[in-house]
């Protein structure tokens, strides 16, 4: 079907819509050239992502967005002395499209590529798992979501009766419900592939239609997995909650009081609500900024957005992934050294480092969704930049 659109719109292009065509920018052009012949990326070609990813905001038929506002006085990103790395074979390993390192509240290594620049947005995969579960915890803040401990289905309608009766928000943010669920990026009939093209049933959202039908595969707490689709409801939990649309919600705490520098935009499922696990569109500066929100305790505006304690407990070890070091709080990456992390599908990512007050916010293209060489090569960057600083520091600490 997708196909087909595609072919009657570039049609009507050539024969009538010559001025449409023109009054595009490169990157709609591109995308237009590329159209991907179904909603899912994950078996989009790797031009058509290259296409997609940059603007999938701005063509209706993927998929419907709604705008993050930001504020009117960005929050300041002054150049730092550079960190003298050479990121050229880096970039193109990663197929990298921007890079953004601030230390101490200064850009030290700014690149982009794949013809990407600092005014455009690349959409953030996963990376947006981590900005929902802050959302929770400024509802927290707010007094829109009484207890972590609270049963999911007292706040998100149609989910009574399911598995997710005896689910807890915690347990919801830390993807330890036991709700059965497969997440394999590289098969068709996996849910994270099927989910989004489930049609609702009357009346819900489509997230709570598909995952009210799920079954149990161990008791709630005690397993960990990897699910979008929880994130998902994290989304409907708040918008429920705080009887606000997610972008507007995020745009009041976070996006514009914080002095986020663009407008970005958050796309909207089937029936209206925000992809929650997915699919920001934003600046690579603005999620150096997101990050830089982190490491300031969450703070915006000169008010306090997150309760006292909620960062140490969300970027901290809530569950154990299996994988030595390494972790998972709410819905971020952790790591033993202190350090946490968002991650998306495709090489997406915001890595924050709060004993070297280092931030370092990535968006590639890689070849494939699944974690591969490419997302070990990053962790290796990760290093190598902590190392650039260490070893700045001592040679301050010599000279004075």
């Amino acid at each position: 079907m997708f196909r087909r659109i595609a072919a009657v719109l570039l049609l009507a292009l050539l024969i009538g819509g010559g001025v449409f065509w023109f009054s595009l920018s490169r990157d709609e052009r591109n995308l237009l050239a590329h159209m991907p012949t179904d909603r899912n990326v994950l078996f989009w070609s790797q031009d058509q992502r290259d296409a997609a990813f940059r603007t999938l905001d701005a063509i209706p038929l993927l998929a419907e967005a709604r705008v993050i506002r930001a504020g009117d006085k960005p929050y300041p990103l002054p150049r730092g002395e550079p960190l003298g790395l050479d990121v050229a074979g880096y970039m193109k390993s990663q197929r990298n499209a921007g890079l953004v390192i601030v230390h101490d509240g200064r850009v030290v290594l700014e690149e982009h590529g794949l013809g990407f620049g600092p005014q455009g947005k690349w959409t953030s995969f996963s990376v947006a798992k981590s900005l929902t579960s802050t959302l929770v915890g400024a509802a927290v803040q707010d007094g829109h979501i009484r207890s972590l401990d609270d049963k999911v289905s007292q706040y998100i309608k149609g989910l009574e009766g399911s598995e997710y009766d005896d689910v807890t928000v915690r347990q919801l943010l830390t993807m330890t419900s036991g709700v059965r669920w497969n997440e394999d990026y590289e098969d068709p009939a996996s849910d994270v592939a099927r989910f989004n093209e489930h049609e609702a049933e009357e009346g819900l959202d489509v997230t709570v239609s598909y995952m009210k039908r799920l079954g149990r595969e161990a008791p709630a707490g005690e397993k960990w997995v990897y699910k979008t689709g929880e994130t998902n409801l994290i989304g409907v939990l708040v918008s429920e909650a705080t009887g606000k649309p997610l972008a507007q919600y995020l745009s009041e705490k976070v996006w514009a009081p914080f002095g986020m520098e663009q407008d970005a935009t958050w796309l909207l499922g089937s029936t209206g609500r925000e992809i929650s696990g997915c699919c920001i569109q934003a600046a690579t500066r603005d999620m150096a900024r997101f990050g830089l929100f982190m490491l300031g305790g969450g703070m915006a505006g000169g008010r306090q957005v997150l309760p006292d304690g909620w960062i140490a407990e969300a970027t901290t070890r809530q569950a154990d992934i299996g994988t030595p070091g390494k972790g998972y709080g709410y819905q971020w990456w952790t790591y033993d050294d202190g350090t946490y992390a968002a991650q998306g599908i495709f090489g997406q990512g915001i890595f924050i480092d709060p004993a070297r007050k280092l931030v370092i916010a990535s968006n590639s293209n890689w070849p494939r969704a699944s974690l591969g060489p490419e997302g070990l090569a990053r962790e290796a960057f990760y290093r190598q930049v902590q190392a650039a600083i260490d070893a700045r520091a001592g040679a301050q600490r010599e000279k004075r």
